[in-house]
């Protein structure tokens, strides 16, 4: 059974994308892991910086993407082709084999608006939530790891995505603004559990953007390690840093040194991957 994790923040801008798609790339070169991406933001970043706009053009075209099964739900059709919406060997490092991608698309939207409105007026609340993880049992099995993208809401499209993990992540920059939305998130994914009748495990916060020089910064994740409702605070942080914004652009790379190996930031990657996997294979595995 693969762990399928969400990647979850109320506040834009912390880099969530960013380390959805890094994690899956060193899960897969790094470790050998089989990595499913699933996009649920209606921004498309994490598709378009694993298989460029041209390709998520067509994909999008032709109905190959997540908002043809979302649309399938409220419309009671039968659209969705989970073989052909699947885009197989995604990420641009040629070295990174065995990460597959279920696309996401601008229709999310107006989909969002009509999902959050057929749920309120539905009596099967539990319908609507559960189209994802219904669609994507069929190949479940096939990956170690299910890596989710959340938008920064906690709307239909995000219940989905946890109503698939076992647990989820909170990246965050270690500012005021950024840290204050954790409880929040916290609140709501365990409020969401206690409504599908399990827990969705807290793997813990990851730092994000962090400035060793920055005095606001230091002290920042000394107050997340010591605050009592926070699980864990993640050892390995990603630095702020021009090569990691360069990454989300799409660009073919010869491997992951190529794409990540400047200053330190290969091994701040491997790092974050690592510490997640051991959190992964202890909290999840005493939880299932």
């Amino acid at each position: 059974m693969p762990t399928a994790i969400a990647t979850i923040s109320l506040k834009g801008g912390v880099g969530k994308t960013t380390l959805t798609a890094g994690v899956a790339e060193f899960l897969a070169g790094e470790f050998g892991q089989r990595v499913l991406l699933v996009d649920l933001d209606a921004q498309t970043n994490l598709t378009t910086m694993m298989i460029g706009q041209d390709r998520w053009l067509q994909c999008n075209k032709r109905g190959h993407t997540l908002a043809t099964l979302f649309a399938d739900a409220l419309d009671d059709t039968r659209r969705f082709d989970l073989d052909t919406t699947l885009q197989r060997d995604v990420s641009p490092v040629e070295s990174v084999r065995g990460v597959d991608l279920l696309p996401a698309s601008l229709d999310f939207i107006e989909l969002q608006e009509e999902l959050s409105a057929r749920r309120v007026a539905a009596d099967d609340h539990a319908a609507l939530i559960d189209v994802l993880r219904r669609a994507v049992a069929a190949i479940a099995d096939n990956y170690d790891f299910i890596l989710i993208d959340c938008p920064p809401n906690v709307g239909p499209f995000s219940l989905n995505g946890l109503s698939l993990a076992d647990a989820y992540v909170i990246p965050t920059i270690p500012d005021v603004l950024s840290t204050y939305a954790i409880g929040h998130v916290q609140r709501q994914v365990a409020d969401f559990g206690r409504e599908i009748g399990r827990e969705i495990t807290e793997l813990g916060v990851v730092v994000t953007k962090f400035r060793a020089a920055a005095t606001l910064h230091q002290d920042t994740v000394l107050r997340l390690r010591r605050d009592p409702s926070i699980q864990n605070v993640l050892p390995a942080y990603l630095h702020e840093a021009n090569v990691i914004g360069a990454a989300a652009e799409y660009r073919p790379y010869v491997n992951l040194r190529a794409k990540y190996g400047h200053h330190g930031h290969f091994e701040q990657f491997r790092g974050v991957t690592q510490a997640l996997m051991i959190e992964a294979a202890a909290k999840v595995s005493s939880t299932a």
